[in-house]
């Protein structure tokens, strides 16, 4: 399952995007979304999905 960015509480400061290992995150019309085909949960690479690591706003990014 990929993850999702919930939009209401996105500050927009773009952490997610460059710690994304596959380029999954993009920003379009202003907000940060993360395309599912290419989300992976980080599986194989960390130990969670970065993008809700680095982000600096709780349960921003979150399982769809």
């Amino acid at each position: 399952m990929a993850y999702k960015i919930i939009a209401s509480q996105c500050t927009v400061c773009g952490a997610c995007e460059f710690e994304c290992p596959n380029a999954a995150i993009s920003l379009k019309n202003d907000i940060y979304v993360i395309n599912p085909t290419q989300c992976t949960q980080c599986e194989g690479q960390f130990d969670a999905p970065q993008c809700a690591v680095v982000c600096p706003v709780p349960d921003t990014c979150v399982p769809a």
